[in-house]
């Protein structure tokens, strides 16, 4: 990325979209200057100009919630950033995983989606959202916060009761087996911060 092609508005400012590297949830808008730009090339933490406060500020500088840099581009007009970060917790500051968690139309009003697969990205979400927000009583806040000593026993205890499922040749045992395995498998992929993606490219490749 070439800091000297960024075009910055008559302000002096640059919109910055700040994505999740592995769930790839867009996490919040902000804006840069050179500065706090430069700052965020060189440190590999997000840095942003407040519009509000006319002055640069550092992401979790006072709440903990930094957000590591694993990759900045800019869009074909160069005026506009998308920042790829690994949070190491929410990015709004209501304590949500992402800034946009408010639908306009509506919970009731999203159209039902025709993707077989969309629930895996809907579930990869909702796991990285657990890993940031930490929700008392939930499972999967339970998961990572005991490490991935005991995620990995899950996985291994899930795989175990799909093979007995099959053995047994039991569909509907099977089925759900497989859907706590999957479960468990993306809770392991998201604490090694191993995209989804990337097994997906991993399986193209074997094609």
């Amino acid at each position: 990325m070439n800091l000297a092609s960024v075009k910055f508005d008559e302000k002096g400012l640059v919109p910055a979209i700040v994505q999740d590297a592995v769930s790839k949830e867009v996490l919040t808008l902000a804006y840069m200057n050179k500065e706090s730009l430069k700052k965020s090339v060189e440190s590999k933490e997000t840095w942003f100009y407040s519009r509000s406060r006319q002055e640069l500020w550092h992401k979790g500088e006072t709440s903990g919630n930094t957000q590591t840099i694993v990759d900045m581009r800019y869009d074909c007009d160069q005026d506009a950033i998308l920042v790829l970060v690994k949070p190491a917790g929410p990015a709004c500051h209501k304590g949500e995983y992402s800034c946009f968690h408010e639908s306009l139309l509506g919970a009731e009003k999203r159209e039902v989606s025709t993707d077989r697969f969309a629930i895996l990205n809907e579930l990869e979400t909702i796991i990285a959202q657990r890993e940031t927000e930490l929700p008392e009583g939930s499972y999967t806040t339970y998961l990572f916060e005991e490490g991935v000593d005991k995620i990995l026993k899950k996985v291994g205890e899930e795989a175990a009761e799909v093979i007995i499922a099959a053995k047994n040749r039991d569909g509907e045992e099977l089925k759900w087996e497989a859907a706590d395995l999957l479960y468990h498998l993306l809770v392991l992929l998201r604490e090694q911060k191993l995209p989804l993606d990337e097994v997906l490219t991993a399986l193209q490749k074997r094609r």
